[in-house]
């Protein structure tokens, strides 16, 4: 077995780090896995990492950007010798790319890790809540996001807002906005099975439930203690998120055995 492991969303490296946030949790996933015989395969998104020379204009970057070179990938991985199955893993953002490729590639195994179960408008807008972000600035994001959402370009962003707004990155979001990932899941041609820990400030149950229960087959494992990063986490925000710098802690014991004995079943 031989799977392809998927980052998320922004600037995330193979190994599951923002810059100025180490955690590796890719790369304790990958390790983790290969100890039960799985082959995994990492790599860094266009634009970033080792993938830096092969990245694209961020004005010319689209969601589709990502599952085509994640279709790209999983060819690759096919025509290595020795294995005869393979499998797709997506984390965060990288479960909506897994289960977009899923649809062009097949597949023997489909891993939906942390993913979001409503369109990325809606997630945004509980994220800036659950951030303490102020009722002003939650307006003016949920108009910048209206129009977005509706593929219409905001020339004039607050500077307050451009981190998430700016101008060159409105065309990868209209791109992304339009996305419901429960729906593109029921078009899948197999079976997920979906992973949620219930400490993760990010995502949370409600998206789980609603990506279970896009197809019949699909599995749910809700990991208690579990966050966004993979590693056991207190329920405080400021503490949880203090793992996300925190590269010493191992991921939360029942997610390697619980992915392994799934993606080995046959």
């Amino acid at each position: 077995m031989a799977v392809l492991l998927l980052a998320g969303s922004g600037p995330v490296d193979r190994d599951g780090n923002l810059p100025g946030m180490t955690n590796n949790s890719l790369r304790l996933l990958a390790h983790g896995l290969a100890c039960h015989g799985i082959a995994v395969l990492r790599v860094d998104k266009r634009g970033i990492g080792a993938s830096a020379v092969a990245g694209v204009t961020e004005e010319g970057l689209r969601f589709q950007t990502y599952v085509d070179d994640a279709v790209a990938w999983l060819e690759v991985l096919q025509r290595q010798r020795g294995f005869c199955r393979s499998g797709l893993v997506g984390h965060s953002e990288g479960a909506l790319v897994a289960t977009l490729a899923s649809r062009r590639h097949s597949l023997d195994r489909l891993v939906l890790l942390a993913g979001a179960g409503h369109a990325a408008g809606r997630v945004i807008r509980r994220q800036l809540a659950e951030a303490g972000v102020s009722s002003s600035w939650q307006a003016q994001a949920g108009r910048i996001l209206n129009e977005l959402e509706a593929g219409r370009g905001v020339a004039k962003v607050p500077a307050e807002l451009l981190t998430l707004f700016r101008p060159s990155v409105q065309p990868y979001l209209m791109s992304w906005l339009s996305l419901d990932p429960a729906a593109e899941l029921a078009r899948a041609p197999l079976d997920a099975l979906v992973v949620q820990g219930n400490a993760d400030f990010q995502v949370g149950a409600e998206d789980a439930q609603r990506l279970v229960q896009a197809r019949p087959g699909n599995s749910l494992a809700i990991i208690d203690g579990m966050n966004h990063v993979l590693k056991d986490a207190p329920s405080e925000r400021a503490a949880n998120l203090a793992t996300y710098s925190r590269p010493d802690l191992p991921l939360t014991a029942e997610l390697v055995p619980l992915l392994a004995a799934y993606l080995l079943d046959k």
